[in-house]
């Protein structure tokens, strides 16, 4: 009885095993939507800096109004930032999606998570030691795709293809500096214009960075993802596509122990690799505290849920700095000023430590 049982098992392994050869030997290439359902969204991201780029990637995949075909990363050593969401994403068992840099710059800032960058993924392990054989050429060869592509693509053209094939049909969001979307606009600015809408973290209307210590509110300040690159933001506000900002005013949400330790303590793929990118962005760098502001996350629960983040249109003058002023004129942005702060913990929480990830 134990053999037919264990025979049975392996069988079941087997199959698992043959199903994850099909998805790993698909082109890359973005599905086909043939009917209502999940917004198709692209990523693009400064992901190994700070910590919020790895909770708003995770609240992506745990999304189901989202169908994420595509993540481009942006600002400083783009390669080893897509490199990073390489690990990321094989950790917690690697899809179909491709990884694509943008434009490399020169960079201020630490590279707080380089070491897990680094590293080589973790592979998909669903079959166990033993029976990872039969999937390792096909995820060799899922990766060997992805080089190639970088080779042959930028993040700027992947998006204007991805745009091309579905066109009023992609929601760019968009957490780092915007040099993507800048080169993107130059390059094909009637492609361009067939997003559906870009919804992005950056900006600073009322309400400045708060103070490490107290938390109090401080005046406006050039923001960090529109203060890299201010023309990205001119050229996005001036291209016609609809612009969803999620600015400091709303974006400085505080991840408390008690909520923090609950996602690490959940123990699953996804959450063990926000552990260990949370603990390297604690060790290398040393002017922040402990919890982490989750800035980049909200601009994700915008495109899930506008609901929690209302957005007023308001006309936004960008400068040379990078400030972000608010002034006379029709608008060329929806801008949310406040979120709802507990609803959104709620369902980051819920979402990142549900059973699955999609």
């Amino acid at each position: 009885m134990k053999t037919a049982r264990a025979f049975v098992g392996l069988v079941g392994l087997v199959f698992l095993c043959a199903a994850a050869r099909c998805v790993y030997g698909q082109e890359v290439h973005a599905v086909p939507q043939t009917e209502p359902g999940p917004d198709f969204v692209i990523l693009d991201t400064d992901i190994g800096d700070d910590i919020d780029d790895a909770f708003a990637l995770a609240l992506v995949l745990r999304s189901p109004e989202l169908k994420l075909v595509g993540i481009t990363t942006t600002f400083g050593d783009t390669e080893l930032r897509a490199k990073l969401v390489d690990r990321y994403m094989g950790s917690i068992g690697p899809k179909d999606i491709p990884v694509v840099p943008g434009v490399p710059t020169a960079r201020n800032s630490v590279f707080t998570q380089a070491a897990y960058a680094r590293t080589e993924p973790y592979y998909w392990g669903g079959c166990g030691n033993a029976m990872s054989a039969l999937v390792t050429n096909e995820i060799e060869a899922y990766y060997a795709r992805l080089a190639e592509q970088r080779k042959r693509d930028d993040a700027a053209g992947f998006l204007l293809d991805q745009i091309r094939a579905y066109p009023g049909q992609i929601t760019l969001i968009a957490i780092g500096p915007l040099f993507n979307v800048q080169a993107a606009i130059e390059r094909d600015p009637a492609t361009f214009r067939k997003l559906k809408r870009v919804v992005l973290m950056g900006g600073s209307i009322y309400r400045g960075y708060d103070d490490a210590m107290t938390r109090a509110h401080t005046p406006p300040q050039a923001e960090w993802n529109i203060s890299r690159d201010p023309a990205g933001l001119k050229a996005l506000l001036a291209s016609g596509v609809p612009a969803f900002m999620m600015p400091l005013d709303s974006t400085q949400v505080h991840l408390e122990p008690r909520e923090r330790e609950a996602i690490f303590a959940h123990g699953s793929p996804l959450t063990d690799q926000l552990t260990l990118l949370y603990h390297q962005w604690m060790a290398n760098s040393e002017w922040h505290p402990s919890g982490p502001t989750l800035f980049d996350p909200v601009a994700v629960a915008y495109a899930v849920r506008p609901e929690s983040c209302p957005a007023k249109p308001m006309r936004i003058e960008v400068d040379e700095r990078g400030m972000t002023r608010p002034v006379e004129g029709a608008p060329n942005a929806q801008v949310c000023l406040e979120v709802d702060e507990k609803g959104f913990l709620k369902m980051l929480e819920d979402r990142i430590t549900a059973d699955s990830v999609r």
